[in-house]
């Protein structure tokens, strides 16, 4: 089934076997060997006989890590993403919350897996599983019964309480956003992702899906090239990098501390950015570095599994901001103004998502479930969901939506609302100012 998201995998193997599809620069996986490893992951959930359970990957970041996401969803399972950096505490709630049957960690992680409350849960680790004989009528059975609204991961986010919140996306939402993304950013089978995005955060899906839909490589930065800037460009000129999808923040720590003085990108060819706004005097060093690339500005909450906005940048900015621009084919954008109307045109509203990228909801977490999936209130005929973000836009006189600030980063003073992504804006236009963050007391 085209819908299901290993059905990539199944047909690159047969093309490209010996390509390499991840590296970190020291261990690479080809496509041979992320079907394999996978599918001896996926017989072992068939043997011990768990179907349909959220399996926890507790890794470092490697390629094995990502194999073994491949593994639990060609077991009929879906999997949850645990960082060995996290608090202890946030994994515990973590384990907690999904009472998975099996943790799959690596020697890295073992011991500090063994010390978590998990009941009956096994703990076993990545290169153990990977010996075990694949049962390839067993998996391809499981395969042919998935459907695409059956999940595929639980990536877990903050929460305003203090307890993680764990957003469950389907076959059905993953696949379109990559049908989506792979057309708007023009991936291809020379694409080479320079992966920045932790493997427990849904940002890693720009790289590690179109991988397989196009036979590309990916290869995951290793985190201390991030605090040394030249480094992290020497890498990517390595590795002959041609495509970065990254947060504002990665990219500014490298143009905010004269980099590109020392050493510029000399592959890069489309450089997408999203989960802030990009300061523009930093944006203005990385067009001028180079000057050939395509820049794409993507925006979209962890609920709507990904990005759901774009705006590929085709003019000059001086002081305003860079837009997030239209929806991805099948989604629709509503602002909501706060009596639940829609806005007129030039007001702001809060941003609301409807369209395929919705996820399915908080993972044993119904109330609130409820509270940000509700019904569309601009319809009443029939039952459908959107999404409300948090987020307030507006439209500019383009017709652009614009990313204003987070609906709990309005503030009142003296009787005037305030948005202080606003002040930020206007500070990092400041001469002298490289980026700020604007507190209100």
């Amino acid at each position: 089934m085209q819908n299901h998201i290993l059905s990539d995998l199944y047909r690159i193997v047969k093309e490209k076997p010996d390509k390499t599809a991840y590296s970190d620069g020291e261990n690479s996986l080809t496509f041979r060997e992320v079907y394999q490893q996978s599918h001896s992951i996926g017989s072992y959930l068939y043997k011990q006989g768990i179907y349909k359970k959220p399996i926890v990957i507790f890794m470092k970041k490697s390629p094995q890590e990502i194999a073994a996401f491949f593994g639990t969803v060609a077991g009929g399972c879906f999997y949850v993403p645990v960082d060995e950096e996290m608090p202890c505490e946030r994994i515990q709630r973590i384990l907690d919350n999904v009472r998975t049957p099996l943790i799959i960690c690596d020697e890295a992680t073992a011991e500090k897996a063994a010390v978590f409350q998990v009941g009956n849960c096994i703990i076993k680790q990545y290169n153990e599983l990977i010996q075990t004989e694949r049962n390839e009528e067993a998996l391809k059975d499981i395969y042919d019964r998935a459907i695409d609204t059956d999940p595929v991961y639980i990536v877990f986010t903050s929460g305003s309480t203090g307890i993680p919140k764990g957003v469950v996306a389907c076959h059905r939402s993953v696949r379109d956003y990559i049908e989506q993304l792979s057309e708007i950013l023009e991936f291809d089978e020379n694409t080479v992702f320079g992966n920045q995005a932790p493997l427990y955060f849904d940002a890693c899906l720009k790289e590690i899906y179109p991988t397989l839909k196009f036979g590309a490589t990916t290869y995951l930065i290793p985190k201390q090239c991030f605090s040394i800037p030249v480094s992290l460009v020497e890498y990517l000129n390595t590795y002959k990098i041609n495509t970065i999808c990254w947060v504002v923040s990665a990219l500014t720590m490298v143009s905010a501390f004269g980099t590109f003085e020392i050493v510029k990108p000399q592959f890069l060819r489309t450089i997408a950015f999203g989960s802030e706004v990009f300061p523009i005097k930093q944006f203005q060093l990385w067009k001028e570095a180079v000057p050939d690339a395509i820049f794409t500005n993507l925006y979209g909450p962890t609920e709507c599994t990904g990005m759901c906005c774009y705006y590929r940048v085709d003019r000059e900015f001086d002081e305003e901001v860079i837009p997030i621009g239209r929806p991805f084919p099948n989604r629709e954008i509503i602002l909501l103004s706060e009596d639940g109307g829609e806005t007129l045109p030039g007001q702001q509203g809060e941003i609301c998502v409807r369209g395929t990228a919705l996820t399915l909801g908080y993972y044993n977490d119904r109330e609130r479930t409820d509270l940000a999936f509700v019904q569309n209130p601009l319809q009443s005929a029939y039952p459908e969901l959107i999404y409300r973000t948090g987020d307030i836009g507006r439209y500019n006189q383009r017709g652009e939506l614009c990313f204003v600030s987070r609906r709990d980063y309005q503030i009142k003073h003296m009787g005037h609302r305030i948005e202080l992504g606003e002040i930020e804006v206007n500070v990092n236009a400041v001469p002298g100012i490289k980026i700020s963050a604007c507190v209100y007391d």
